[in-house]
């Protein structure tokens, strides 16, 4: 059986380590990585054993996102400045303040069912006060006032109740809370 990691979001610090797979201590055959790879541009990879790299054909084995030399050096700028910035460590910050701002929404505000995650990479599940019935619609009233007020936030889940944040990891500390504040109003105004 081959192991693949798909890494596309959770790579390149995002969970406090270059890759997710690191905290479970396994070593894919194969890992796919692209976003964070290119700090926004258009850059995707595929990385794995020899063994099973060298077995695709000639021309087997490409993508949409390979390649580009603008891209490339982009990535490689990208790689640099995650070590010269200390990222990896910075990710385990931003999930302090994420951590610690949401639970306390959470004492203060019923809807949230969960606050979830690792690192720079968190989820906050939108449920019925006193349940766990999942409350999309309140969910995505959240995140069209946060988005009104000019934070940008992502719905997810089986059930469209998650919010994912997603911080840059040089976010600065005061543009962070900044948006968890406007996260806390956004959720206070969709439970009025």
């Amino acid at each position: 059986m081959v192991f693949v990691a798909d890494e596309i979001q959770t790579g390149f610090a995002r969970t406090g380590a270059m890759f997710a797979c690191e905290h479970e201590d396994v070593v894919p055959d194969l890992v796919a990585t692209a976003k964070g790879i290119a700090g926004g541009l258009p850059l995707a990879g595929l990385t794995g054993r020899a063994d099973l790299m060298d077995a695709v054909h000639t021309g087997g084995l490409g993508g949409t996102f390979g390649g580009n030399p603008v891209a490339c050096a982009a990535g490689l700028g990208a790689m640099e400045t995650i070590e010269e910035l200390g990222l990896v460590a910075r990710a385990g910050d931003l999930e302090t303040i994420l951590l610690e701002r949401l639970r306390d929404m959470g004492t203060r505000h019923p809807v949230i069912g969960d606050v979830r995650g690792r690192d720079a990479m968190i989820a906050v599940e939108f449920v019925r006060p006193g349940t766990t019935e999942p409350a999309a619609d309140i969910c995505g009233a959240v995140a069209k006032a946060a988005h009104a007020a000019g934070v940008v936030v992502l719905t997810c889940g089986t059930y469209g109740n998650v919010i994912r944040l997603l911080p840059p990891l040089v976010i600065p500390e005061h543009l962070l809370n900044e948006g968890l504040d406007v996260l806390d109003e956004a959720i206070a105004g969709a439970t009025a």
